[in-house]
């Protein structure tokens, strides 16, 4: 057993960096904690509540963007407004907005195409 404690981060591969920072600090409204250059790459992270997403150009050779690969899921506090910033964005929906009985769900794609989920837990 390997006693893994907690997910130190979640990472996106992409492509332009500048166009990614701005789509997750500029549409997703998300704040870098920590960027890291060397060249012309970089790794930047951005923390919320003791977890980390991080997106990275710096192993473009081996780790690419992909609409296949996993997705780390944001919670928002307001689902129906947070849709609409995105839409109005221009943001792609591959999973349009739905639900069920316990949360609110939509998938939207980032500038290279990586999938993020936008949730919200209903309230009971």
């Amino acid at each position: 057993m390997i006693n893994a404690t907690a997910i130190a981060f979640t990472g996106y591969p992409v492509t332009d960096m500048v166009r990614a920072r701005a789509f997750y600090e500029g549409v997703l409204g998300l704040k870098p904690a920590n960027v890291w250059k060397h060249e012309d790459r970089a790794w930047v992270e951005y923390e919320l509540q003791g977890a980390a997403l991080a997106i990275t150009n710096m192993a473009m050779e081996k780790w690419k963007p992909s609409v296949d690969g996993p997705a780390v899921a944001l919670e928002v506090a307001n689902f129906d407004a947070a849709v609409a910033v995105l839409k109005k964005a221009g943001v792609p929906f591959p999973v349009e907005p739905g639900g069920s009985p316990s949360c609110r769900l939509a998938v939207i794609s980032d500038p290279d195409g990586n999938s993020i989920a936008i949730h919200c837990l209903n309230k009971s």
